[in-house]
């Protein structure tokens, strides 16, 4: 099989791995930056240019989008569907899972445990919010942040009713959450590939940090899922129809609560961590899709 890797960075750990994963499976790897791809849609002949190249023959695509280029990766990813490729991440799942208003919703709605949320259009009832999700502390987040950026602590009511107007003032989209103290900065990342967990860490945040994101400096660690843990994750990944996730969960009193699902998830923390080929567990992902696909068309 001819696989593409859409990444906007080969030297990226994810990506190289991938792609050892492809060949040493005894497939063509290509790595394709889908902000380099032109699209042309028209009927009965969706194609890609690739600077300037029509793209052919390629069986399958393992889409790693930037949640900056979400709008353009996904388009990217669509027009490969249309073109009857096969996709280890759906288009309408990643939208799902990068609008993270929505995909509470559907995880709420999925019966999932998470942090008490509000969400507001820059309502002036900024203490009624506060109370809505247990007082302070609690947790800010720009609805666009990523890797732990845009998230506030406020420690404690006059500090959160101050950043949510500031934030509001600015017209700045944010959800409220209610913290978790228990957690103890800490969360748990389950990495899902094909409604199974192949690999899941316990990340904990440096000295003094509330957010556990190993780019902010935390630290990762092996850890067995409890049964609890592990259904939650499976069902997190599922509600938002994605094939390859990394569920971030918290510990708390009340059992696991869902902070995020993230349908690009990096390989370098959970694969040091582990100790396992997840890589390999992708590519083995989309062999059997294509073999699925090769049996319709037989049919």
């Amino acid at each position: 099989m001819k696989i593409a890797i859409l990444s906007r960075d080969q030297k990226l750990y994810s990506t190289r791995r991938l792609v050892e994963a492809v060949e040493q499976r005894g497939h063509q790897a290509v790595v394709l930056d889908h902000l380099r791809c032109d699209l042309v849609i028209e009927q009965g002949d969706p194609h890609i240019l690739y600077k300037g190249e029509r793209l052919t023959d390629i069986d399958a695509i393992i889409p790693r989008i930037g949640a900056s280029v979400t709008f353009y990766g996904t388009a990217v990813v669509r027009q490969f569907e249309m073109m009857k490729v096969k996709s280890a991440v759906d288009s309408q799942a990643i939208v799902r899972s990068r609008d993270k208003l929505r995909s509470l919703q559907i995880l709420s709605r999925a019966g999932l445990g998470m942090p008490k949320t509000a969400f507001t259009n820059y309502s002036k009832q900024t203490s009624e919010l506060v109370k809505e999700v247990g007082g302070a502390p609690l947790v800010i987040k720009l609805l666009e942040g990523t890797q732990g950026l845009g998230v506030v602590l406020a420690e404690t009511r006059k500090a959160a009713e101050s950043v949510i107007e500031a934030f509001h003032n600015l017209k700045a989209r944010i959800i409220v959450q209610e913290f978790i103290s228990e957690a103890g900065g800490a969360d748990i990342r389950a990495f899902i590939v094909n409604g199974e967990v192949v690999g899941a860490m316990k990340r904990q945040g440096k000295e003094g940090e509330f957010r556990s994101n190993l780019h902010r400096g935390g630290k990762a660690m092996l850890i067995k899922l409890s049964r609890q843990e592990k259904a939650a994750a499976l069902l997190a990944a599922k509600s938002l129809g994605l094939g390859i996730a990394g569920v971030d969960m918290l510990q708390s009193k009340r059992g696991p609560l869902i902070l995020e699902v993230n349908s690009s998830p990096g390989l370098e923390g959970i694969e040091r961590a582990t100790q396992k080929d997840i890589a390999g567990k992708i590519i083995e992902y989309i062999e059997g899709l294509t073999e699925k696909k090769q049996k319709k068309v037989k049919e």
